[in-house]
This record gives C-alpha cells, sequence and structure tokens, in this order.
C-alpha cells in the first residue's frame, strides 16, 4: 500500500449514514481525488492516509484510502492552512494568518493552553478568544468520541446526535446503560440501543434492557393505534422481542410504575399496561371534554322560531334529527353529530353556522387535513382551515410526535362556536392539543362518521365520546332526495348494514369489473386512469386516486406504485430524477407526505414568484407534486395542496412516497372525483366491511372496484375490525364518577 498526507481541501460527497466520503487532498501541492470511510473528518485537517491509486470508469485516477489517521498541524503554513480553513466558525483566512505570524510554531499549545494570550492579535477580543479556544477543544473530543462511537457500528449522523446530547458523558453512557439512548435520542430506537448493548457485552437479562424492551413494545403499539396493552399482550410481545422469560419481564413492571414511566388500569380483572404519557394524555382530555360540557339555558321556543326563519331565507326543509343538531348545538357546550354519506350533515353544519351568526357569536371551522378542509370551505362558503393552521404550528415539537402550537391553555382560540368536521380522522394528539386551546363557555361542535375507519395516529376518539354516553349526540340517519340519486351513497350504507350489493354494473357511479389476475387488474387500472375515467368524470389522470387495502404484495401500494409510476410519468430527458431506497423520485410525480413535520417551512407565491403566504408544517397524508429536483443543491420541491411549495433536502427524502396509490387508510378526509380499487385476496382480518366502506365514500363521481366479485361480497360481511386499544371511553366514565 501507498501512503500519502496531505490536507483536506474539499469535501466533494459525504454519506452521513455510512460514512463514504469523497475528497480533495492537497499534498506536495499536488491535488489528488480520494474515496474512503471516515468516521469524522472535516475540510483543513490534514491526514496521512494508506492505500492504493485506482482508476474509476467515470471519475478518473482516485486514490482507495483503506486506513488513516489525523495529525495536528507541524509547520505555520499548515497551521495557518487549517485555522482559515473553516474548521474554526468565526475564523477566517486574514485573521488565522496574523495568529500565527505572531505566535508561529507554538500557536496551538497558545490556544490550548493559554487562550487569553490571543488577545494580543488584533481583531479578537476576551470572548472570541475563549470561543477559539473552546472549539478547537470540542473538535478535538467530537473526532475522538466519533472514533469511540464507531467501534459499535453507530453512524456518523447518530454518533453526532449522541456526542450532542451526552458529550463528555457518552464513555460511561454507552459502556453502563446504553437503553438510555433510546429513551433521549430521536432517531434511536430499541434495536440500535440493543445492538450497541450487544457488542458492549451487556447481558440480555439486563434490568435496562428489559425496561427499555417494555417501553419499546409499548410504544410500537402506540404506532398500531393503540394507546395501551393488556398486561398479557404486553408480556408475550416483549418475551418475543427481548428472548427473555415472562416472568422475569413481569417483575419489572412494577418497578416501572413506582418510576412513573408506566401507569396500570385494571379493567374486569385485566391489567391495561399504558405508557405513562398516553394515559395522562386521554385523562386529560376527559377532563377537558368533560369542563366544556356546560348546558346553556335558551328557550326552545325561541330557537324553534329562528330556525324557521334560517329555512325561510336558505330555502331549505331540515328534518326532526336535524333540528334536534341545532337545538342540541345551542343548548350544549359539547355536541357530537354523527353520519354516513347523503345523510345532511353539511346541511345541518350550514343551518348552525347560519344560526350562531344571527346570534353575532364569532365562528371557526377546522378539519384534520388540508383536503377535508377544503372540501368544508367549499361545502360552508365559510373559511375552514386545518386543525394544525387553526392551533397555529409553532414549529417547535413537544416531542417527536407531537408538534407545538401558538395556541394552547396560555394563549387560546379567540372564537364563540368551533366546528370540527371529520372527527374520525382525529388522534389523541390531537385532540388534545385542540381541547387545551378551547376555554370553557365556547360551544364545540364535533361532526363526523362514526362507521369510517379510525385515526391513523393512537386511540379511537369519536367512537370513545360517543361510546361513553356522557355528552350530547345526534346521529343522522336519513337518506336525503338528491342522495338517493347516487349508487355510491345508497351502497355505501347498503355495506355499512353488511347487505349484499349488486353487481350487475348498470349504474352510473358504481361499478364492479370482475378480473381474477394481478397483472390483468393492473393494465384494467392504467385503462381506467388514462383513457376512460378522465372524460367521464371530467377531471385529470392525477386526480383520480387508487385506493389499495394492502402496502406488500402484487396488488399493494408499493409495486402499484412502480407500475403507475413508468406509466403515468414515464422517464423522460427533460425529468431530473433521485433514487432513494429501493425505487426513484422524478420530476412530475404525485407524492404523499407520510409524517408529521411541524418544522418545515412552506410558502406560496404567485405566477411571478412573489411569496403570498408563508408557514411551517407538513403533515402525514398531504399530496402534491414534484416540481424539481436539483442535484446542485441537493433538494426537492414539492408542490402541495393550496400552491404550498415545500424544499426537502435529500437527507428528507424518508419523509415522501409516491402516492399514484395508497393505502384506504391513507385516505381517510380526502374525497376525489373518482378512485379506483383493486380487490383480489388478502388477510380475512384486513379485508373487512369498515375498510370497504371508507374507501367507497372517498369517491364524488365513480367508483370503480377491479377485482374479485367474491372478495368484494365477503368483505361486507365481514365485520371483524382489528381491536384497537383505547382508553379515552374508560378515562371519560372514571372522571365522572369522580366529579
Amino acid at each position: 500500500m501507498e501512503v500519502i498526507e496531505g490536507y483536506i481541501e474539499h469535501i466533494i460527497y459525504r454519506n452521513d449514514d455510512n460514512g463514504y466520503t469523497v475528497l480533495n487532498i492537497i499534498s506536495d501541492g499536488e491535488e489528488i481525488t480520494c474515496v474512503g470511510m471516515f468516521h469524522y473528518i472535516g475540510e483543513g485537517e490534514l491526514i496521512e492516509a494508506e492505500g492504493n491509486y485506482i482508476d474509476h470508469p467515470n471519475y478518473g485516477k482516485q486514490f482507495q484510502i483503506k486506513q488513516y489517521k489525523i495529525k495536528a498541524p507541524q509547520d505555520m503554513i499548515a497551521i495557518e492552512r487549517y485555522l482559515g480553513s473553516g474548521a474554526i466558525k468565526g475564523l477566517g483566512v486574514a485573521l488565522a494568518s496574523r495568529i500565527v505570524r505572531r505566535f508561529k510554531e507554538d500557536t496551538f499549545r497558545i490556544i490550548e493552553e493559554e487562550p487569553e494570550r490571543l488577545v494580543e492579535v488584533k481583531g479578537i477580543s476576551e470572548k472570541k478568544a475563549r470561543e477559539i479556544s473552546d472549539q478547537l477543544e470540542d473538535k478535538k473530543d467530537l473526532r475522538k468520541a466519533m472514533i469511540f462511537l464507531q467501534q459499535y457500528g453507530i453512524s456518523t449522523t447518530l454518533a453526532v446526535k449522541i456526542y450532542n446530547q451526552y458529550g463528555q458523558n457518552i464513555y460511561n453512557i454507552i459502556k453502563e446503560n446504553p437503553y438510555r439512548l433510546a429513551d433521549d435520542i430521536s432517531g434511536i430506537g430499541f434495536k440500535i440501543a440493543d445492538e450497541i448493548a450487544s457488542r458492549v457485552g451487556i447481558h440480555t437479562d439486563s434490568d435496562f434492557r428489559i425496561k427499555s424492551g417494555i417501553l419499546y413494545v409499548l410504544l410500537q403499539a402506540i404506532n398500531e393505534g393503540h394507546t395501551y396493552l393488556p398486561e398479557a399482550l404486553l408480556l408475550c410481545r416483549a418475551e418475543d422481542l427481548l428472548k427473555v422469560e415472562q416472568l422475569n419481564i413481569q417483575k419489572h413492571i412494577m418497578d416501572m410504575v413506582i418510576d412513573k414511566k408506566l401507569i396500570v388500569k385494571a379493567q374486569e380483572e385485566i391489567k391495561n399496561i399504558y405508557a405513562a404519557r398516553y394515559y395522562y394524555m386521554e385523562l386529560n382530555t376527559a377532563k377537558m371534554l368533560h369542563d366544556l360540557n356546560i348546558q346553556c339555558d335558551v328557550d326552545q321556543k325561541e330557537i324553534y322560531q329562528k330556525l324557521k326563519r334560517i329555512e325561510l331565507n336558505s330555502e331549505i326543509e331540515l328534518d326532526e334529527l336535524q333540528q334536534q343538531a341545532i337545538i342540541e348545538a345551542v343548548r350544549n357546550g359539547l355536541l357530537i353529530i354523527t353520519g354516513g354519506p347523503g345523510t345532511g350533515k353539511t346541511t345541518t353544519i350550514n343551518a348552525i353556522i347560519k344560526y350562531f351568526e344571527s346570534e353575532e357569536l364569532s365562528i371557526q371551522l377546522a378539519a384534520p387535513t388540508g383536503r377535508a378542509a377544503k372540501r368544508m370551505t367549499e361545502a360552508t362558503g365559510y373559511e375552514a382551515q386545518t386543525i394544525h393552521r387553526l392551533l397555529e404550528v409553532s414549529g417547535v415539537p413537544d416531542s417527536e410526535t407531537t408538534g407545538g402550537f401558538d395556541r394552547n391553555e396560555e394563549n387560546p382560540l379567540d372564537a364563540d362556536v368551533v366546528i370540527i368536521d371529520e372527527m374520525s380522522m382525529v388522534d389523541i394528539y390531537l385532540i388534545n392539543a385542540l381541547l387545551k386551546a378551547i376555554v370553557v363557555g365556547t360551544r364545540l361542535i364535533l361532526v363526523g362518521d362514526v362507521d369510517q375507519l379510525p385515526s391513523v395516529g393512537p386511540g379511537s376518539v369519536l367512537k370513545d365520546i360517543i361510546h361513553s354516553e356522557k355528552f350530547k349526540v345526534v346521529m343522522l340517519n336519513k337518506i336525503f332526495r338528491q342522495a338517493v340519486q347516487s349508487d355510491i351513497i345508497l351502497n355505501a350504507h347498503k355495506i355499512n348494514k353488511g347487505e349484499r350489493v349488486n353487481a350487475d354494473n348498470k349504474s352510473k357511479d358504481f361499478f364492479l369489473l370482475k378480473r381474477e389476475d394481478s397483472n390483468v387488474i393492473i393494465r384494467v387500472l392504467l385503462t381506467l386512469i388514462q383513457k376512460k375515467l378522465p372524460p367521464y368524470v371530467d377531471a385529470s389522470s392525477y386526480d383520480i386516486q387508487v385506493l389499495t387495502p394492502m402496502r406488500k404484495g402484487n396488488l399493494g401500494v408499493e409495486r402499484l406504485n412502480e407500475v403507475l409510476q413508468e406509466y403515468l410519468n414515464p422517464k423522460a430527458a427533460s425529468k431530473q430524477e433521485k433514487e432513494y431506497g429501493q425505487g426513484l423520485f422524478r420530476e412530475g410525480d404525485k407524492v404523499m407526505q407520510i409524517k408529521n413535520n411541524y418544522q418545515i417551512e412552506w410558502e406560496v407565491r404567485n405566477r411571478y414568484g412573489i411569496m403570498l403566504n408563508k408557514g411551517m408544517g407538513v403533515f402525514n397524508g398531504d399530496m402534491g407534486v414534484i416540481k424539481e429536483i436539483n442535484h446542485f443543491t441537493e433538494e426537492l420541491v414539492v408542490e402541495f395542496d393550496e400552491g404550498k411549495t415545500v424544499s426537502y433536502s435529500f437527507k428528507q427524502l424518508d419523509e415522501l412516497e409516491l402516492s399514484y396509490a395508497i393505502t384506504i387508510h391513507k385516505s381517510q378526509g380526502s374525497e376525489y372525483p373518482a378512485v379506483v380499487i383493486p380487490l383480489l385476496t388478502g388477510p380475512r382480518m384486513l379485508m373487512n366491511r369498515n375498510l370497504l366502506y371508507t374507501a367507497v365514500t372517498r369517491a364524488k363521481k365513480c367508483v370503480t372496484i377491479v377485482g374479485n366479485e367474491e372478495t368484494f361480497q365477503m368483505m361486507i360481511e365481514n365485520e371483524s375490525e382489528q381491536k384497537r386499544y383505547s382508553g379515552l371511553a374508560d378515562r371519560i366514565l372514571e372522571l365522572d364518577h369522580l366529579i
């Protein structure tokens, strides 16, 4: 092997996950392109590297580094070059030159041991002298920490996070309790901490390991939509994860209760185990709902008189249940209105708005997603916004899972009436944040279809509030005349009741195309999306949404998106691409945000580039189109609904995925001109009535199911739903007994 020594002039490329780096070194006046794996490296560093020269087919001659060591700069030119490289913030070339001229070869010793002498150099204050010394010391400590962490297989990105969190304490933490990393640092879960622990030599039955594993199992349950797990299920999952007997796991649960990390609630001889935060979130939500639930003394005759005037002026006729809903909205601080499609929820909301407007009360409307808020605006004629926007996202998250909001108990919403639509989508995080921002005395009206799929996030908020039977609920069940003309609405109600749906294709808006082969089904999807449906529903191919029950398999999201991308947005010389993971993004692709990001910025500009609006936050389920991929700046630009554009760095692309096809769960709250649903086979627990009902009700003008009729009819008959462990109803009842 050959040995070269030189200064890092420029880092061309770096993969932060594995440390692979391409850089230029100046050695004896010659610039050498080098490649290799580096724990931590910065421009201006002096390194001695061993390796071999290779000829790359595209990039020519390169020095492939096998091993290296970082050396302290040894002569005045080297010291000046390092200090002026940008490695020390606030220290440029001119100032570096003055420092080295003053202290010569003794420069580093002066900075480390007598930093106060730096004030002898023009332009350096005492404060700046301390900063320069501290940075030099930090870089030495950081480099040492990187090398230490690398031996345990920790990527550079995570290593920097760990060092920033613990500083010089990392050595004790890694060797004694690496499971702390899973609790303290975003991006490090139990499995990474467990891998580090095994390399350190920590035993599988370690107390730290078992306690961390219990919390990990509960966190995984949160990701599945649960807020707790029954003890038996928790122990079973923990045993499978930890490979430790249940008795050894069970004895730690009470210790964690004493440490206030877990809450145990008994229910009919079954112990339910919560991560403490989620129990208190449910309890606080129950308390705030209870506090809002006050009675307003308003004469019923007076309400009826105003209703008659609203009906006359608006040329509408309200049925008994709609009238009851309006009366209850006036007389109660908290009201829930639920009902399926075509049952008059929108008409009822409009009448409620008009009633409170006549009382000169201020009203705010909101829904969980941008699409749902847009639908609410179009249906009512009043501006609706997302709940996140209503609460004014601050961009400072309270935790990994919940964002911070400027509207809260200290700065509540300035409204007399708040109406929330699509409540089935609201999870325990969002209802908790919303209720914090509503003062007692404000009327809160929650509207939604309780038969839709539960929220993607944890909890079954709407169902739990209704099932507690402690609040006024009006269930609208009459299908109105104009809705009867739609087979989408009629069949949705049949599906919800478990009644067989006629699949003779004589409908104008509901079709079942019988196909038995997945490849044939995909060809039919393409024909429908590209040719048949756009003119039929007066929409573009991009507006037609494929909804599928599953992520994996021949008709799952992943394969369908790969095929649909190829045909709906084919490769072209004019379109930039970016490979990511197993697939790629292409300019013009339809994409979806798949996690809440409270800190990312968006802006809206007009066609002349003038900014009209800006804000923070893009949320799980938001859909848009890739407008630009810039390999020079390493950014990808997406335009979401309402013209909001967001720039993602290439490191953030794990927040996006193609959305030509999406899971039915992800379609909640959205409405599309037409939906196409491929159905062939799938797990019985997943292929159920609830899922099919949600998919069908996403379509405004046309539903086309392509696949097996027996599967379709089986889903209608299959009432089974995946059990969701959610305790909000229990907390409401528990609180009711105490108050």
